[in-house]
């Protein structure tokens, strides 16, 4: 069986993470990581851009449902215009004064 052993003891160079901040580097290797950084960023642009897109459209697709729901209750609604045609009748019932 292989031996266990601290990941400390590893002497591999090619899986170290490096802090630039505090290591120099030298211009060959921050020119590779501009651009494995890159590789990265744009990688996941595409995913980031394709959810974006899913959730812009659902949001969009709730709003215009509830958009074109209440213009569906609201030509719905005939209360008003039986409100209406009592008060003309209302109207109509009134005395007629000179003032009318």
């Amino acid at each position: 069986m292989a031996e266990k052993g601290s990941p400390k003891e590893s002497v591999a160079k090619y899986a170290q993470r490096i802090d630039p901040k505090r290591e120099k580097l030298s211009p060959e290797q921050q020119e590779f990581m501009r651009k494995t950084e890159m590789a990265q960023w744009r990688k996941n642009a595409g995913k980031l851009r394709g959810r974006n897109l899913v959730t812009g459209l659902v949001i969009g697709g709730i709003v215009l449902g509830i958009y074109g729901y209440t213009f569906y209750s609201v030509s719905q609604e005939k209360f008003l215009d039986e409100l209406e045609v009592e008060a003309k009748a209302a109207r109509a019932s009134y005395p007629k004064t000179s003032a009318n």
